[in-house]
């Protein structure tokens, strides 16, 4: 069995004239990354590697949950393919996995996550909001081969 967790970054600010790349986390972005990583935390499942967009958002959502959940940061690397948001680059991503991982995490942007979310899993979701977690199982043992999965938890801020 492999399992993606797909994290959306926080809400960010556009306060600042920076490019995309760059847009940090607004406070209430940082207070529902955590709110969310607490509520996971409690399930207890075991990651074997964290992945982020190198943009300041994902990356900034990244090391709050991370910490929060009390995770390796020697299993924590940047991708630039998770800078996407078709879900296009992310797919492919998921599909060159390391066989040796068998739970994952991801923290990227939308449309990438809902679009992933909906045709890998097997619940609809509107919209994965800001701070959205949404985890995803398939029955293989091969990123390689994976297709249509179940959802397997949402976690989004509004509802905790």
């Amino acid at each position: 069995m492999k399992t993606a967790i797909l994290v959306r970054h926080g809400k960010s600010s556009w306060e600042y004239n920076v490019s995309d790349r760059d847009r940090p986390l607004m406070e209430r972005g940082i207070k529902d990354v955590n709110k969310v990583a607490k509520e996971f935390s409690s399930n207890s499942i075991h990651i074997d590697a964290a992945y982020s967009s190198p943009a300041n958002r994902a990356l900034h959502t990244a090391m709050i949950f991370l910490r929060t959940i009390n995770f390796p940061f020697a299993k924590f690397e940047l991708s630039n393919e998770l800078y996407d948001f078709s879900g296009e680059d992310v797919y492919r991503f998921l599909k060159g996995l390391n066989n040796d991982q068998d739970t994952v995490i991801i923290f990227g942007h939308n449309e990438a996550f809902t679009h992933i979310a909906n045709s890998l899993g097997n619940m609809y979701i509107d919209n994965v909001p800001t701070s959205g977690l949404v985890q995803l199982k398939f029955d293989t043992n091969d990123w390689s081969a994976v297709t249509k999965g179940i959802t397997v938890q949402t976690l989004f801020p509004k509802q905790l």
